[in-house]
């Protein structure tokens, strides 16, 4: 950033009046949760490991639960976390364990995201309400001495500034919010699919056994 567009943003924000401060600390925050959950994501990603759940659950179709359970304690992929809880307690609770598992994964990758949501809605109302202090100071100037003009032109510039930062805000947090809950439920549905077919492959070869 060179000195000249520096000194641009740091006028726009002091002409911006005191809610400015706080629309920093809302920019402040999106930036350090959009951070942290794209870091997450990265090494999440990392972490899928399709062609092993898939194996997981062909092995859980043949009944062959000893090589399913050793498949799905190795890997480090949340499905297959999940199948293992699954599997770990196959003869007593396989639902409860898988839904205790899915739950924690899911809990995982959903964080900071009301964060985000409550700043999109949160960063245009402090932005309206320093517009209607910039207009209230505007028409507070008025009448009041030689240079009322410059105070309400200074008013209307505060309110529109407060006005644009605001909605810059909520709409550079609502682009990673939309990809981040869309990621959520792909992770979500392919928890349920995953833990679907394990359910359906145990009671398959409960049936057979009695």
């Amino acid at each position: 950033m060179t000195p000249v567009l520096a000194n641009v943003i740091v006028d726009l924000f002091l002409k911006g009046g005191p809610i400015m401060y706080p629309l920093l600390v809302a920019a402040l925050i999106a930036l350090a949760v959009v951070g942290e959950r794209v870091l997450w994501w990265l090494r999440h990603t990392a972490r899928r490991d399709a062609k092993t759940v898939s194996k997981i659950l062909e092995a859980a179709e043949r009944g062959a639960w000893a090589e399913a359970s050793k498949l799905a304690a190795t890997s480090e992929d949340p499905v297959a976390k999940v199948l293992a809880a699954g599997l770990e307690h196959r003869e007593t609770s396989l639902e409860g364990a898988i839904q205790v598992a899915s739950g924690r994964e899911l809990r995982e990758a959903a964080r900071f995201i009301p964060t985000l949501d409550t700043l999109v809605t949160l960063a245009p109302l402090l932005g309206l309400l320093g517009t209607v202090t910039g207009i209230m100071s505007s028409f507070n100037s008025i009448g009041n001495d030689e240079l009322s003009v410059v105070h309400v032109t200074g008013g209307i510039g505060e309110a529109l500034i407060a006005t644009a930062a605001g909605l810059g805000i909520a709409i550079t947090t609502l682009i990673p919010l939309n990809t981040l809950s869309t990621r959520l439920a792909g992770l979500q549905s392919d928890i349920e699919a995953a833990a679907t077919t394990l359910q359906v492959a145990a009671h398959k070869h409960e049936a057979r056994q009695k």
